[in-house]
């Protein structure tokens, strides 16, 4: 049998943990110091509550223009709209707590996760306690690796089995966060470090110019995504190459050299062109198909001889059949933009440059979308800045009549100096709300989201927590959007095709009873959350088609506390 530990003498265990260390020590990866800094305020075991804001949120608008008189409805206008779905949500607060909240619903269903996270420059970008990190701060690189990590741990988790992650970064840390996403995701999930250029001008002041950044992309199963990921579509410039010399019925076409590098024997034949001319591979290459495959493309007229009809054959490709191109690493202004494009959208929204300073171009994110999910999947912004990935949502829905919905995550960007800065509300949510329902004369994008705010309880204080607040969390934990908190004591949402009903009941009276009872025959099947699970079963006695479950228990457990929370 194997010795145990006390079986071992003591210079055994010694030795035991002497290699140990060694190994510890050698282990090869990013270490940082993250028992000598101060402990990140955020990390702690509460209950995360999300507070619906009615008045911060935006209802639905149709994809057309509007009128500033239509567009500037009234605070108390929007706050009676309590009925009404919101496909997205944009949630302030600490975005570790929110990411602990999302957990309850969303774990392993984001299909693409974008952050900008602060590039840790020294120059007051990264706040951290509510102080911001300058160049002298003696664990400034070890504050932000600690930050980051507790962060991508969470977002792991909500990330599908083929669910991608983009993270935008500069020089000042992308050495660190490449070996820090090695740790949370492995080495096997690593997909790419793309660039992206970000100036089209010279930059003079460095010793050599700064003009990109980098975007470090990983998914939790590569052969998946590359099954799944999207293609770019063809710039104008792209299709320009999509000609039609023969008046071909079918449309614009280019004719794909049929050669391919290396030797295969049943590869190399004799091709006789319209001309008369014999041709062979060239040399230290074959053809790119069998030769009977080749004969079946001539007898379709998908083989193209050149005008004179005695140049090497080529395969006809439609621009039709183009489905788009299978993205690069390069990632070049013309394509995607660059920091003027984006300064000067967030101008045209607010009138003014200085909203935010750092926004990206609406095209990166688009270009990301493209790649990273599809018309019907979730995407996830935590470093959420002025809003541009919602933005890109919207524009992409418009344009294709896609589903896509938005999580964005901000922080009010509050410190010591500036107490009652809010970049989520004034900057990231105003700019959503102005893109989904238009401004000045641009007409709106459509769109709905839900203004949440984080708020936190002990596991003791769970007892503490309001009705709307269960009811957002239990609607986010089983429906695809959210409703406001209705008046009254039942909150009820209908079957659907693929779910059951949904209730809560704040507190059992009569009246209330008498409508859940009402709902209870009607439905084919109910889960319904109440604070009195024993008295309701009684009350509803014989209603087997009704699933009876304990608040708060049922939020702590899928919250992740262990033990019971003992009602009142």
């Amino acid at each position: 049998m194997p010795k145990t530990y006390n079986d071992y003498s003591k210079q055994e265990l010694i030795d035991l943990l002497q290699a140990r260390d060694r190994r510890d020590r050698t282990r090869f990866g990013l270490v940082w110091e993250a028992n000598e800094i101060e402990r990140d305020r955020a990390l702690n075991q509460d209950y995360v509550a999300l507070d619906f804001i009615p008045e911060l949120s935006c209802q639905s608008t149709e994809h057309r223009a509007q009128s500033t008189e239509h567009r500037a409805q009234s605070t108390e206008h929007r706050a009676q709209s309590t009925e009404h779905l919101y496909s997205n949500l944009i949630i302030e607060g600490d975005n570790y707590d929110a990411l602990r909240a999302l957990k309850l619903g969303f774990s392993g269903r984001v299909k693409c996760i974008y952050i900008d996270p602060p590039y840790n420059t020294g120059n007051k970008d990264f706040v951290y306690n509510d102080r911001f990190v300058d160049k002298e701060h003696a664990w400034r690189h070890s504050l932000w690796c600690e930050f980051m990590f507790r962060r991508l741990e969470l977002a792991k988790d909500l990330l599908d089995q083929d669910g991608v992650i983009f993270v935008s970064i500069d020089d000042n840390e992308v050495a660190h966060l490449r070996l820090l996403m090695d740790r949370v995701f492995g080495e096997h999930a690593f997909v790419a470090s793309c660039i992206w250029q970000k100036r089209y001008s010279r930059e003079n002041r460095e010793a050599i110019g700064d003009a990109h950044e980098y975007l470090l992309v990983y998914t939790l199963d590569v052969e998946q995504f590359k099954r799944r990921r999207g293609r770019i579509p063809l710039s104008e410039d792209q299709a320009a190459v999509y000609r039609n010399p023969n008046n071909d019925p079918n449309g614009r076409w280019r004719s794909i050299p049929m050669t391919a590098q290396g030797f295969r024997q049943n590869q190399m034949y004799e091709i006789t062109a319209p001309s008369g001319r014999v041709h062979v591979p060239p040399e230290g290459r074959c053809w790119s198909m069998i030769e009977p495959e080749f004969i079946k493309l001539r007898e379709a007229g998908r083989i193209w001889f050149g005008t004179a009809g005695d140049s090497q054959p080529g395969v006809i490709r439609y621009l039709t059949e183009v489905d788009g191109l299978v993205p690069w690493t390069w990632w070049p202004h013309e394509e995607v933009g660059h920091t003027d494009e984006s300064r000067k959208e967030v101008r045209d929204i607010f009138g003014t440059q200085t909203a935010f300073d750092t926004p990206k171009p609406v095209r990166l994110l688009e270009r990301i979308l493209q790649i990273g999910c599809g018309p019907d999947d979730i995407v996830l912004d935590f470093f959420a800045g002025s809003g541009t990935t919602a933005h890109a949502v919207a524009k992409l829905n418009a344009a294709d009549g896609g589903r896509r919905r938005f999580i964005l995550v901000s922080s009010t960007e509050a410190t010591t100096e500036q107490p009652e800065k809010n970049i989520c509300r004034d900057v990231c949510a105003e700019r959503v709300r102005r893109v989904m329902s238009g401004y000045k004369d641009v007409p709106g994008l459509g769109g709905s989201f839900a203004y949440l705010r984080t708020r936190r309880f002990k596991q003791a204080e769970l007892l503490d927590i309001e009705h709307a607040q269960v009811w957002t969390a239990l609607q986010l934990l089983h429906r695809e959007a959210l409703h406001a908190p209705a008046a009254g004591t039942l909150h009820w949402l209908p079957a659907t095709d693929e779910l059951d009903a949904l209730a809560y009941l704040e507190r059992v009276d009569r009246a209330s009873m008498a409508t859940l009872k009402q709902h209870v025959r009607e439905a084919p099947a109910v889960r319904l959350y109440t604070w009195q699970p024993g008295l309701v079963k009684a009350r509803l006695a014989g209603s087997r088609h009704v699933e009876v479950l304990p608040i708060p228990q049922s939020l702590a457990r899928q919250f992740g506390f262990k033990g019971e929370v003992v009602d009142p």
